[in-house]
């Protein structure tokens, strides 16, 4: 038997196929009569709208591109979590580009998600190039950003206050009697994170009348390796420091296996603190104190804003600054 046609739906309801097109579209023009009966035909009759007829109606692929530097990170993972949770709830598929380190592989990713005739995109932890701008903009497809955001273009976004969150984390430390506090940056040109991480570092130091030794900051470029050489070098060329805020868990990670190397005890001999809260930070010894982002709700949120401007519910959608909070574990003890 085969499955059952609009036309089959229109027959049994007595009404023209535009009319059940409408309905199941929930555009005007029909009465509740009318729904009822188009309804109650497409129940009985168990027909399903093609995926692809839908389409060719609203115009729509029902996809949206997801654009990550980082495809394999536990941060992009838990972004994804949240954006693929919403957009299968909402019947979406999602497509994952890999832009690679300094979106290398932007611009190609943009022109295949174009081809894919994709209905909007979530564009995550880059900076907004104007060539991608133009790129989006020639799309003519909604854009939300995820832990980054543009200044010059007004573009939503979803994302932590990052200078406020660092300040948090260096304030804490302060809190606890430490007063050489070493840091372990992103890259300063990055001015989405790194830079305004390094900033609540710096703003914290001096509202607590603490000088800041610039050779007590080494970049870390957010990754574990990265971490691991920003660790070295603080330990052979900063002033003796007691504590370490990295302003990623990742790099955190990388200073913890080198102070471990060196037989440097945390928390006994060095305090550190970590910024994101990704899965491992419970599972490292001793487990990481840490910034909370909640990058799961994170993803959530930059999904229902999309599919909100792709479904037209909403011709335009605010930007969310998310709340950040510090996680006590066991790297982090009051200074003697």
């Amino acid at each position: 038997m085969n499955p059952a046609t609009i036309k089959d739906v229109a027959k049994a309801a007595d009404v023209s196929v535009a009319t059940v097109s409408r309905v199941l579209h929930n555009l005007t023009g029909y009465s509740d009569k009318t729904k009822q009966k188009v309804m109650q035909a497409v129940e009985e009759l168990g027909y399903q709208p093609n995926a692809i007829a839908r389409g060719l109606v609203n115009k729509r692929t029902q996809t949206i591109g997801v654009l990550f530097p980082h495809v394999s990170s536990s941060f992009s993972s838990d972004i994804l979590h949240g954006i693929e949770e919403i957009a299968q709830e909402k019947g979406f598929s999602v497509i994952v580009c890999n832009t690679a380190e300094e979106g290398k592989r932007t611009m190609k990713y943009l022109q295949v998600l174009r081809e894919k005739q994709v209905d909007g995109i979530v564009f995550t932890s880059e900076v907004l190039k104007d060539e991608y701008f133009q790129a989006i903009k020639e799309m003519r497809v909604p854009v939300i950003l995820v832990n980054t955001m543009s200044q010059k273009h007004m573009i939503p976004y979803v994302k932590v206050d990052d200078h406020q969150a660092a300040y948090h984390a260096t304030d804490y430390l302060i809190q606890k009697g430490h007063r050489e506090i070493a840091m372990i940056s992103g890259s300063p040109k990055d001015r989405i994170a790194g830079l305004p991480r390094l900033d609540g570092y710096r703003q914290a130091l001096a509202d607590n009348g603490i000088e800041y030794i610039e050779s007590q900051v080494a970049n870390g470029d957010f990754n574990l390796e990265g971490g691991t050489e920003a660790m070295k070098k603080l330990l052979a060329e900063a002033p003796p420091f007691t504590a370490l805020f990295a302003a990623s868990d990742e790099m955190a990670i990388g200073a913890m296996n080198v102070a471990l190397e060196r037989g440097i005890k945390i928390p006994d001999d060095l305090s550190i603190i970590g910024y994101d809260d990704l899965k491992f930070a419970r599972m490292v010894y001793p487990p990481l104190t840490t910034i909370h982002q909640p990058l799961t709700m994170m993803g959530r949120m930059a999904s229902e804003k999309l599919i909100a401007l792709i479904e037209e519910d909403s011709m335009q959608v605010s930007s969310s600054i998310v709340s950040h909070h510090l996680v006590e574990r066991q790297t982090v003890r009051s200074k003697p």
